[in-house]
């Protein structure tokens, strides 16, 4: 049987290892470990940021190691989850269907999208049990004309207890994430290799020969007839440029800023994170208790129970990049004027949940959803397949997106990664046929 490499157990890495399975031998690589659920008590924490201690977001990674930082040239904080299911399991679990920017080039993922809707749950069931404070900024953004909409959320959330920490992992097993699909490779006979950070894909003659990955102080090859990178929209370009291929100076990160303030009693962190939506024209407000802006920004010095913030998420223009040792941002002046227009809204938002307006403050600007380094165009609908990759040598991550999406990627990254596993096995079916 052919022998494929996935690097990364994320969102498409978990999906193309499931999909490629018994087509293929399969080897996951991934960088992290295991995942485990970030345990220690948040308001014990939330005294200690007293203390000083917190000077720098990137120390969150001795608290919590499946969350890293790194900054970008002008400061913006980047966020990753690396581990056993990659980002899913730091993210919120929000089940969005954003491929708008992709069925303008031509390619259609409907059938991958019903495929998902059978093998993950996706409900807004959640609504029935929200906290008091949700119900008022949801009616408040009614009655604003904002159309907000409950947030499809990915899992049972029957079993969601309200601890809010979704971003810290789930305990009870209530939100969806790509160990789940992981499980069903590996018991499906694919193998994982963790603790194994792929630097580049050794090419040779224009072929993918595999890969060749760093394990503590040994380097190592791991060869395979398929090669599927799936590490993440800041990690794929970074092997790729490594292994040989130039990747264009667009990447997107979707941005975010909090607007948070003072409300006592609010216990708003008594809640699953971003339990409904706003959407505006390429950028988007939620309920949402940014804990590294928490911990690590001075201006948030309310106890938090008494923190009620919404985020601003915009769809930033693509023209950073990012390299092994720095990160090249810079917003644009569109980018500038959506962060203050969403800004200015959710201020109005709070000034009429009743707020101090002398207690609101902004959070630290941060971002998770990278991509974009190497996108796709029309000439790539049907294959996905980008003609500077060797003929065996597929992505299937953000980074083939070809602009930011401004909203939860993780739906449309599975779907992504299904069309592309579907390639992959139907091309490598012909050639054995041949």
């Amino acid at each position: 049987m052919r022998h494929a490499i996935v690097v990364g157990s994320g969102a498409g890495g978990a999906t193309a290892a499931k999909e490629l399975q018994g087509s293929f031998d399969v080897t996951v690589l991934e960088a992290g470990r295991e995942f485990r659920p970030f345990g220690m008590d948040l308001n014990r924490l939330g005294a200690w940021r007293k203390t000083g201690l917190f000077l720098d977001e990137r120390e969150i990674q001795w608290l919590f190691p499946a969350m890293r930082i790194r900054k970008a040239d002008h400061g913006m904080v980047l966020v990753r989850g690396i581990g056993l299911g990659g980002t899913t399991t730091i993210a919120t679990g929000n089940g969005v269907r954003v491929d708008g920017n992709l069925k303008e080039l031509g390619i259609d993922l409907d059938d991958e999208f019903e495929q998902i809707s059978r093998e993950i749950p996706v409900t807004t069931s959640h609504q029935k049990r929200w906290h008091p404070s949700t119900r008022r900024l949801f009616d408040i953004c009614r009655e604003m004309g904002l159309d907000p909409q409950p947030t499809p959320k990915m899992g049972d959330y029957d079993r969601c207890i309200r601890c809010g920490r979704c971003i810290f992992g789930c305990r009870q097993g209530a939100k969806w994430d790509a160990r789940r699909f992981l499980a069903k490779a590996l018991a499906n006979g694919a193998g994982i290799v963790e603790h194994c950070a792929v630097e580049k894909v050794v090419i040779r003659d224009g072929v993918a020969l595999g890969v060749e990955a760093r394990r503590g102080w040994r380097r190592e090859f791991y060869p395979a007839d398929l090669v599927v990178l799936a590490a993440g929209g800041f990690a794929t370009p970074v092997i790729l440029e490594e292994s040989g291929i130039e990747c264009e100076k667009r990447l997107f990160v979707d941005p975010i800023l909090c607007v948070a303030a003072r409300s006592s009693g609010v216990s708003s962190r008594n809640e699953i994170s971003m339990p409904f939506i706003v959407q505006k024209e390429r950028y988007m407000l939620s309920p949402y208790i940014d804990y590294l802006s928490f911990f690590f920004n001075s201006g948030w010095r309310a106890p938090l129970d008494d923190v009620v913030s919404l985020l601003v998420k915009i769809a930033d223009t693509p023209k950073g990049s990012i390299s092994r040792t720095a990160v090249s941002l810079e917003l644009s002046p569109a980018d500038l004027t959506r962060i203050a227009e969403g800004v200015g809204l959710c201020r109005e938002i709070l000034r009429r949940f009743g707020v101090d307006e002398s207690s609101v403050s902004l959070g630290t600007m941060n971002a998770g959803h990278p991509g974009g380094m190497l996108p796709l165009t029309a000439n790539e609908a049907g294959s996905l397949h980008h003609e500077w990759l060797p003929a065996n040598l597929y992505i299937a991550d953000a980074t083939l997106f070809p602009a930011s999406l401004g909203n939860p990627p993780i739906l449309t990254i599975i779907a992504l990664a299904k069309r592309v596993s579907r390639i992959c096995k139907r091309l490598f079916a012909e050639s054995e046929t041949n």
